[in-house]
């Protein structure tokens, strides 16, 4: 550089320890987070050697520097993944990864435990087994093992208050532990089978099985030994599917990055004692100009340092896996490593195979992230043809990069909500997805309602987010278009709401189903115009906005659903004082609703375990009074 960098006279300042160091513009917004061995070194690196178009670019715009120094090299680059996660600066790799992955929960605290599926933080007693890439995989792994072992699914509520057994008893698919159809040694057996097969012992549990079906069919307990027998035959079929073929039962993940043109593509398999769990794409942003190995050095920092895939406990987590098996030589694969091992509680090792059965789970991921490169390009392309047919329609100066599409979801008026999904050139957004509660009691009506909605997006939008709030859930991003699930009553609202509100630069559309609510007749409402367009039935652009019409509508009544089932189960009950939620089950299950606990009076109440003669006075006054 010809002229001195405004960051240069502080290098002399810094330390030779390990930490991370933040590129910042003239806003103080973060444009670049890095790691470094020895601060100094690192920082200064950037002004003596030859640094690439992107970083070149990133330094004409940085207008100062900020500097965390750590205890170790391993704090080092957790804590730069974690920044990268928190501001998302614009000249660093980044991975949208914005959901949880779920667990199997075996709920061993409980007499009978509960199988059932987990998202979120694993910090609730119990064995968790996973983590399976998806829900849907996670989902048909519960219908197989429903198959096999009759493991309760019902969550304690249900299972403290039913009387007879439900559906899944019925179907064979559940034992009834919660009517006493099952003695509590015999499920506590299938819980012991469950585990060794989640384990993936699954060939120690053979041999059990068998050696136990031989001995019911000689003592001629031929009704066991039928369920011994379908049980080791479903679990034959099911392994058969998922098995890998290993010459060992391994725990590894699988991760190949793969540059073509368009972008890099990353495929990570996850295999748990040699059984195939399934696998997930990622498609880095940022990425163009280096090279796979910086990508996939880049995605190991972030995406095994994220604390929700972490135990909340001590000891060792089982993530990471034990082994991650790379398709690129990593300059950093030690410190990684060491960083990973810190994390698991246990040896982590980062290995690129030549040859054997792990290099063929290698090019099986080479493969799976080959076609979903060719899968997401054709699929992109295809969005950004229709949105230019879109910009065309609405005459808008280009194709919309940010549509955010609202809907209202009520039951006669209450529990009413509202939904906003988010769709741009890449497909649906997730992470810019968002739920409102209607607030104003007066908006009686879905154009009251939804003008209501905006305007408090649109107050959001202008209000400046902090960086991490704006970092964090993008809520300083403004939509190239608003589509809207209505008619011309609800565009007019949303149109004066923005005029108020001064809101420019947002196009509006609203889109309305056909007479009889037919769709495939759709009709799109436009500002200024006084007839609705009316797209042929089998046109692509309208097959665009009917599925992002249809999003928005299944995440509000999602939304309204889950309100709706709350308010259902609520009771006069919940707002006793001394009364919580063990207590109301008691209570609601000896005397079934609260007009039973009124008849039952002080003297029955008191004869309840933990209600005292002063407290069953309290519940009566206070249901007598609000009766």
């Amino acid at each position: 550089m010809s002229k001195q960098h405004p960051i240069q006279p502080q290098i002399a300042a810094l330390t030779l320890k390990p930490g991370v160091y933040r590129y910042l513009d003239s806003e103080e917004r973060v444009l670049y987070v890095g790691k470094a061995k020895h601060l100094k070194k690192r920082v200064g690196s950037y002004f003596t050697g030859q640094n690439s178009p992107r970083i070149q670019a990133m330094l004409a715009l940085a207008k100062g520097l900020d500097i965390t120094v750590t205890d170790s090299e391993n704090e080092a680059l957790i804590l730069e993944a974690n920044l990268i996660k928190r501001f998302r600066p614009p000249y660093n790799i980044l991975f949208k990864d914005d959901k949880s992955y779920p667990y199997l929960r075996l709920s061993l605290e409980h007499d009978f435990p509960r199988l059932s599926l987990h998202r979120g933080r694993r910090n609730q007693p119990g064995r968790y087994f996973g983590p399976y890439p998806t829900v849907s995989a996670l989902r048909e792994t519960l219908k197989h093992l429903q198959s096999i072992f009759p493991i309760r699914q019902c969550n304690d509520r249900q299972f403290g208050n039913r009387s007879r057994p439900c559906l899944q008893y019925q179907i064979k698919r559940c034992s009834g532990p919660c009517c006493g159809r099952v003695e509590s040694e015999k499920y506590q057996g299938w819980v012991r089978d469950l585990v060794l097969f989640l384990e993936g012992k699954d060939r120690a549990l053979e041999k059990s099985l068998k050696k136990r079906m031989w001995e019911a069919a000689e003592a001629l307990n031929f009704e066991d030994a039928g369920i011994m027998r379908d049980q080791l035959k479903f679990m034959a079929s099911i392994q058969d599917q998922r098995r890998l073929n290993l010459s060992r039962e391994l725990d590894l993940d699988v991760i190949a990055s793969l540059s073509m043109p368009g972008g890099t593509a990353i495929q990570i398999f996850f295999v748990r004692q040699g059984i195939n769990l399934g696998n997930r794409s990622f498609f880095p942003d940022n990425s163009a100009g280096l090279s796979e190995a910086e990508v996939l050095e880049a995605f190991i920092a972030q995406y095994y340092s994220n604390p929700e895939y972490r135990m909340e406990s001590g000891g060792k987590s089982g993530w990471p896996p034990p082994e991650i098996l790379v398709n690129q030589s990593l300059d950093d694969s030690q410190w990684l490593g060491a960083a990973l091992s810190r994390l698991r509680g246990g040896v982590v090792h980062i290995t690129k195979p030549l040859r054997g059965e792990k290099r063929r789970l290698i090019k099986m991921a080479e493969v799976n992230a080959e076609l979903e490169h060719k899968r997401r390009k054709s699929s992109n392309n295809s969005h950004k043809v229709v949105l230019q047919e879109l910009q065309k329609l609405l005459e808008l100066p280009q194709p919309p990069e940010r549509i955010e599409a609202y809907d209202i979801s009520h039951f006669q008026s209450s529990e009413a909500v509202a939904s906003l999904v988010v769709f741009g050139s890449d497909g649906f957004k997730k992470n810019g997805y968002r739920r409102f509660i209607i607030k104003d009691s007066t908006a009686c009506d879905d154009t009251a309602r939804m003008a209501e909605v905006l305007t408090r997006r649109f107050m959001q939008l202008k209000q400046k987010p902090n960086a991490e709030d704006e970092a964090s859930n993008h809520s300083g991003e403004w939509p190239d278009l608003v589509l809207l699930d209505g008619g011309v009553g609800q565009l007019n609202a949303v149109l004066t709401v923005a005029d108020e509100l001064q809101v420019d630069g947002v196009a509006f559309c609203a889109i309305a189903k056909g007479p009889e609510r037919n769709a495939g007749r759709e009709r799109l409402f436009l500002p200024d115009m006084a007839d609705p367009i009316i797209l042929p039935h089998d046109s692509p652009l309208l097959f665009l906005l009917q599925n992002i019409r249809d999003e928005s509508h299944r995440f509000a009544v999602g939304f309204h659903r889950v309100r709706r089932a709350k308010s259902q189960i609520k009771s006069l009950i919940d707002e006793v004082p001394g009364v919580g939620a063990k207590r109301k089950r008691i209570l609601l299950k000896l005397f079934g609703s609260v007009s039973g606990i009124l008849e039952a009076g002080v003297a029955e109440l008191s004869k309840v375990d933990g209600i005292s003669e002063e407290l069953a006075n309290n519940i009566i006054h206070y249901l007598q009074r609000s009766k």
